[in-house]
């Protein structure tokens, strides 16, 4: 077998070049990279072979859960990924099942070994489907905007439950509690202590909630918060305009303009590359 094309993706330099001297006292690896982001790493899966993924899973913009899930949405074949991590066992064992495999920080040479060799077996049974399907089914429950949370549960061991998000949103009008699609919303905006839903009927529902109760109550494959005040359907995004100023502006399909504010910009650029 050839040699295993792998990148190393971590925002800590020494980390990075710690685990590439490791890596290099073992034959079968070949590292392509040392990616200080995760969106460094997406490009370079989406340009050229890569066989195997070390993903640190605290990283500032994109963590190695949404790197996982956009390598899953996007990247075929998808490279085996073996998460990185500060956690303790006992908090690991929350999803140790779901990826290829997973080593701790500081990086013990023998269970880096043992790491490599189960992909090593991987590889050559190419069980691409069955990993992918179980890397997909877990990350797209810890994705999105409740991800801190869930980085805080795995750190203190607490138990993490897949999310079922909602088809539609309960909409109090007139005495009456209508359902509105979720699917059918385009996108949303904050109107003091009201939301607006603005849906594809050309109607408009008003919602008394909060834009970050509403936030969590989405689902993060299909909506992303590109303002403070404002989330939009992923699918009704048209296009991502540079302007001169250097400011986003987000093109809805129906022609609707939005301001993208810098903190949300890398987000919305991951939600369009997926």
């Amino acid at each position: 077998m050839s040699k295993i094309r792998t990148l190393i993706v971590d925002d800590e330099s020494l980390a990075r070049k710690g685990l590439a001297v490791r890596l290099k006292q073992i034959e079968e690896i070949e590292v392509i990279e040392l990616c200080s982001s995760g969106e460094q790493a997406l490009e370079l899966c989406a340009s050229q072979q890569i066989d195997l993924v070390f993903l640190d899973i605290q990283m500032p913009t994109m963590n190695g859960f949404e790197v996982a899930r956009a390598l899953s949405e996007s990247v075929k074949p998808l490279p085996a990924i073996v998460f990185v991590t500060a956690f303790d066992h006992y908090a690991v064992k929350a999803f140790e099942i779901h990826a290829l495999d997973y080593i701790l920080k500081p990086v013990d040479d023998n269970r880096l070994k043992q790491a490599v060799e189960k992909v090593h077996s991987y590889l050559k049974t190419q069980q691409d489907n069955a990993h992918k399907k179980k890397l997909a089914s877990f990350v797209a429950g810890i994705t999105g905007n409740n991800c801190e949370e869930i980085l805080r549960k795995l750190a203190t061991g607490d138990t993490i439950e897949d999310k079922k998000y909602p088809e539609s949103i309960a909409v109090k009008e007139q005495g009456e509690i209508i359902r509105v699609s979720a699917a059918s919303i385009q996108w949303i905006d904050a109107a003091g202590d009201y939301m607006c839903l603005h849906c594809s009927d050309g109607q408009t529902h008003i919602l008394r909630k909060t834009m970050k109760e509403l936030e969590q109550e989405l689902d993060p494959k299909l909506f992303v918060r590109v303002h403070r005040s404002a989330i939009v359907n992923t699918k009704q995004i048209s296009k991502l305009v540079t302007q001169s100023s250097g400011e986003y502006l987000l093109v809805l399909e129906n022609g609707q303009e939005l301001k993208v504010s810098r903190s949300y910009r890398d987000k919305v650029k991951a939600a369009l590359a997926s």
